[in-house]
């Protein structure tokens, strides 16, 4: 199958990268599932804070919602590096799934890389034996890929900013990133023009930001219920980025 320019799929990425032609994609942003074991909270009774969700009931919308059951590097990984002109590569992951991306991407493909992180400033409060989960780890591999922040804040590699609670109401979606962030990272590591590939792209925030700055993009979501979510955003994208209304 041909996959055209500035569209979401609703496929299972696995199999679709494969009819991406190689060379073609100028750099990568995704958001795979994480690697959680335990969906369970120990520790303190599970609790709400000024009417928050409470740290369990998080957990069990990551697990019904398929996002921790990792990523599968030994099929993904070499697609990614195959459809990439030059490695140039985002990915969020956990502490868990660092050692992994770092074993491929640095010792076997020789890339460079730096460890983004964001800080979120209103993280909820913690259980027994646990710290904070207060940040989550952004990797950018790099081999002859383009960067080159603009500006000092484009520059930093740690983001303070609390959890993005208004887009994750608007579009019910519970690991939805800061577009701020996705942004910046477009704005880096893309010239005008230039394709962005996210294979894992839920709610849209990958193809939002690509659609902000004048970068084509493809997204590829396993789940009818966030492909539809990413398109309709998508379609009610303004050119300053707002969001007018969204249909479900």
């Amino acid at each position: 199958m041909k996959y055209e320019l500035d569209n979401i799929y609703c496929v299972d990425c696995y199999e679709a990268i494969k009819d991406i032609p190689d060379k073609s994609i100028d750099l990568i942003i995704t958001d795979p599932p994480y690697l959680i074991e335990n969906t369970r909270a120990g520790g303190h009774n599970d609790f709400t804070e000024g009417g928050k969700k409470s740290i369990q009931h998080m957990n069990d919308e990551l697990a019904e919602g398929r996002f921790t059951e990792s990523v599968r590097g030994d099929v993904l990984f070499p697609e990614l590096v195959r459809v990439m002109k030059a490695i140039n590569l985002y990915v969020w992951c956990n502490g868990k799934q660092i050692p992994m991306y770092l074993d491929y991407f640095v010792k076997e493909q020789d890339c460079t890389f730096d460890i983004l992180i964001w800080h979120k400033t209103n993280a909820m409060p913690l259980f027994n034996n646990k710290y904070l989960t207060d940040k989550e780890y952004c990797l950018y591999f790099r081999k002859g890929g383009y960067c080159a922040p603009q500006s000092y804040e484009d520059a930093k590699t740690v983001w303070d900013m609390p959890i993005n609670a208004t887009d994750k109401k608007r579009f019910n979606h519970c690991t939805i990133k800061p577009l701020s962030i996705i942004e910046t990272l477009v704005r880096n590591s893309t010239t005008g023009g230039g394709t962005i590939l996210d294979p894992f792209a839920g709610s849209g925030t990958t193809a939002v930001a690509a659609k902000n700055l004048g970068r084509h993009y493809i997204g590829f979501e396993i789940d009818e219920k966030w492909a539809m979510i990413a398109r309709n955003r998508l379609n009610n994208t303004q050119a300053d980025g707002q969001i007018t209304f969204i249909t479900m």
